[in-house]
């Protein structure tokens, strides 16, 4: 292990020791997003499971843990965005087939309600637009940690969620049935506190 390593170890030890969700500050977020991906995952032709990623998310958090059933979300997510292990698909997912990046150029979310579920966790219902139309999707997220980045000095509070929609209900159906109809969402979410 080099100096340079030990020390920056040490510098980010307090950071990893995550408080309890009741210690986090309460304010106003915004999403960082080099540090927030949305992962989807589809059937395909019954073999496999394939992924691809969202990122460039933005969006905002009013968080008071005080009062969990309290918090807003709101996140946008740019379509454009998207990538997967083959350009080729990349380019197929973008046009007007699929996702149709060019007339919907962005998938909204914003929360309807939060239910505190466990210690660490919540069902964040709310309304998804995608390719045009807009349903209510519910989001199972869990508190991961908070504290200040220290490389940045912001301080920056953590969730992961999962969520599986039909993209038939949003108009998304090439291929089908060979591509399978429920997707499912692996969200990593940081947020920097801004008041």
């Amino acid at each position: 292990m080099t100096s340079v390593t030990a020390a920056f170890m040490l510098l980010a030890a307090p950071a990893l020791a995550a408080p309890p969700v009741a210690e986090v500050q309460a304010g106003r977020y915004r999403v960082d997003p080099a540090h927030t991906q949305i992962i989807f995952s589809v059937l395909h032709m019954g073999f496999t499971h394939y992924s691809g990623m969202f990122s460039g998310i933005s969006g905002t958090l009013q968080l008071d843990p005080a009062h969990p059933s309290a918090a807003r979300l709101t996140v946008s997510v740019p379509i454009g965005s998207l990538q997967t292990t083959s350009d080729r698909l990349t380019g197929e997912l973008k046009d007007a087939d699929w996702f149709d990046a060019g007339r919907y150029p962005d998938a909204t979310f914003p929360s309807t309600s939060v239910v505190p579920a466990g210690v660490n966790g919540a069902a964040i219902t709310g309304n998804l637009t995608l390719h045009g139309v807009t349903r209510p999707v519910v989001l199972q997220a869990r508190y991961v940690g908070a504290g200040v980045n220290p490389l940045d000095r912001a301080y920056t509070v953590g969730f992961e969620a999962t969520a599986t929609l039909r993209r038939s209900d949003f108009g998304v159906t090439a291929y089908m049935p060979m591509l399978g109809d429920t997707v499912t969402l692996t969200i990593a979410g940081a947020f920097e506190k801004r008041d």
